[in-house]
């Protein structure tokens, strides 16, 4: 199969064009040019790159091509949101998640097919890791929904800002724990002559790899937030059983010496709101004393049922006030708006249908097709 330059970073163009036969004088004009045509532009052939001779065209055309990824499905929620369902190449599915809102358009992207954590409030954390996605495969979900939402540079619109402005690392699976493909796919995402989003506008969200943290700071320079959930190790154990390798203390350390940090480069504390379990007046005040000395937004999120969950959302009103206690301390606390419950594309919803397969079985799969295939 010929690669898709979807996805593809600066390193892997050059590669490309130099196997097209691009002199070595000409590689960084002609990378610049074809880079904005795939990230800028968003073309869907090579005939759309008009400033690109005819003899390098048809070469590119010879060597690769400009796929995307196949929509398996498309969901829109009553209130705006979408969720697409995306297959890979090798039949394995991810979700994306797009939710509007008036300022701002924000597209949630996964980073694994599964997840190797199963945090106990979490769908995806139900379905057991299947691999790590490739840094071509994270970048093409941005670049299919800019796609599906018509939001590339030539796009007819009559709007200030493009509909995609923010990406969240919150989809399915454990950014750091595929720091191999996600840095240079947020380096992608911010490269300035392409896809052009703001480090500031990028967040990647973790559970607490700790050892990885300062990594994510030095090598992309995004926002960072933390899937907390809980004020002791006791209870943290039991929501996020990573906490038992990287306990609380641990994780507030490398948070505190996350590089940028400051008023105007704060960490997001993630808190879902669980009946019973983390919603008390006492864990709100010891949540504040936490974070006591940490530029910090604590983002309060109501907890999204699904199937078999083992636990309840707080009520309306113990949320609102844990949310009073954190904000007379200074603390922004915004409580999460629960969006796409209908179509499972709320926060810790995601799932596909995805699971892994021994290489044994998978080939006996493949012997089995062949022999389906009729003779001609």
């Amino acid at each position: 199969m010929k690669p898709s330059l979807c996805g593809i970073d600066r390193a892997g163009l050059r590669d490309i064009l130099q196997k097209c036969g691009v002199a070595e004088h000409q590689l960084n004009m002609r990378s610049q040019q074809i880079w904005a045509w795939i990230y800028h532009h968003g073309a869907r052939s090579f005939d759309a790159m008009l400033n690109v001779n005819k003899d390098l065209r048809s070469a590119l055309a010879e060597h690769c091509t400009l796929d995307r990824l196949d929509v398996s499905l498309d969901q829109k929620s009553e209130d705006g949101t979408r969720k697409w369902l995306f297959r890979l190449s090798d039949g394995h599915e991810i979700e994306t998640v797009y939710i509007p809102e008036v300022d701002r358009g924000t597209l949630c992207i996964s980073s694994q097919v599964g997840c190797t954590l199963t945090c106990r409030f979490c769908h995806t954390g139900t379905q057991r890791l299947v691999r790590n996605l490739t840094h071509h495969e994270i970048v093409a979900q941005l670049v299919s929904a800019r796609d599906a939402l018509d939001d590339w540079a030539d796009s007819p619109r009559n709007r200030p800002t493009r509909r995609i402005t923010n990406i969240v690392m919150m989809g399915m699976g454990e950014p750091l724990y595929n720091t191999d493909h996600v840095f240079p796919a947020l380096n992608i995402m911010s490269d300035g002559a392409g896809l052009s989003l703001s480090r500031r506008r990028i967040t990647l969200s973790t559970s607490g790899v700790v050892p990885e943290i300062p990594r994510c700071g030095d090598e992309t320079g995004v926002m960072l937030a933390i899937s907390l959930h809980a004020v002791t190790d006791d209870i943290r154990n039991e929501l996020v059983p990573l906490n038992r390798k990287y306990p609380i203390d641990e994780l507030l350390e490398a948070c505190r010496a996350y590089p940028g940090l400051s008023n105007a480069k704060r960490i997001t504390f993630e808190y879902v709101m669980l009946d019973g379990v983390n919603d008390s007046d006492a864990d709100a005040r010891a949540l504040v004393r936490l974070l006591a000395g940490i530029p910090a937004k604590i983002n309060l999120i109501p907890f999204n049922p699904w199937p078999e969950a083992p636990y309840r959302c707080a009520s309306w009103d113990r949320i609102e006030a844990f949310a009073d206690i954190v904000n007379r301390a200074g603390y922004a606390s915004p409580v999460r708006t629960p969006r796409g419950r209908d179509i499972m594309a709320a926060c810790g919803q995601l799932k596909s249908a995805s699971v892994k397969q021994k290489a044994s079985e998978r080939f006996a799969e493949l012997q089995a097709k062949k022999l389906q295939r009729p003779i001609a």
